[in-house]
């Protein structure tokens, strides 16, 4: 008798420890998803601040996907004063997102790697980097040669480098600083 409720232990406390198992990863989903949400209202804070100090009109749109937070910030339908925010080659847009990340570091204590657009800008850049990327890939699968495209920012390597492997080709970046840049190269298979 001393031994049935030994051997009954363990099944009973097994279901409470895959219980408590699943309890920690949903509450470590939790406390991720927390921290998202955290980094996104720290980001809308500093760049509604920075929206008033400027004397600019926009709407700050806060999203999570992918375990990254994206914030958009849109002007109304007809105007274009947040165009300044975006500057020439996305400089002013990438400055104003590493600003923003120091800002949400300091609010937050942890890093973000959070995205900002402005007015659709990215999604238009995501279209030309397209087309641009299709025609360096036809060249490259046309003739063999490698192709060097124009410096572009991290994020939109990263993007290139992801069309370059759907195409089966291979890439990499070369260059420092603001000359860095995407080489595409034919398989090396």
């Amino acid at each position: 008798m001393g031994q049935e409720p030994s051997e009954t232990e363990p099944s009973e406390s097994e279901p409470a420890a895959t219980t408590e198992a699943g309890g920690e990863q949903a509450g470590d989903e939790a406390s991720a998803q927390s921290k998202l949400d955290e980094e996104g209202d720290a980001a809308a804070d500093y760049l509604e601040e920075l929206l008033d100090i400027a004397d600019l009109d926009g709407d700050i749109d806060i999203e999570v996907k992918g375990g990254r937070v994206y914030v958009s910030i849109s002007s109304e339908e007809g105007t274009s004063s947040l165009e300044s925010l975006v500057g020439q080659d996305s400089a002013t847009l990438e400055a104003l997102q590493e600003l923003t990340r120091l800002a949400v570091l300091s609010s937050t204590g942890q890093r973000s790697r959070f995205v900002l657009d402005i007015d659709g800008h990215r999604a238009r850049r995501a279209d030309a980097l397209k087309v641009i990327v299709g025609a360096a890939i036809a060249s490259v699968k046309a003739d063999g040669e490698s192709v060097a495209l124009k410096p572009m920012s991290a994020y939109e390597r990263k993007m290139v480098h992801d069309l370059i492997a759907e195409a089966d080709l291979v890439s990499d970046s070369e260059g420092e600083g603001p000359q860095r840049h995407v080489v595409v190269h034919a398989s090396e298979d």
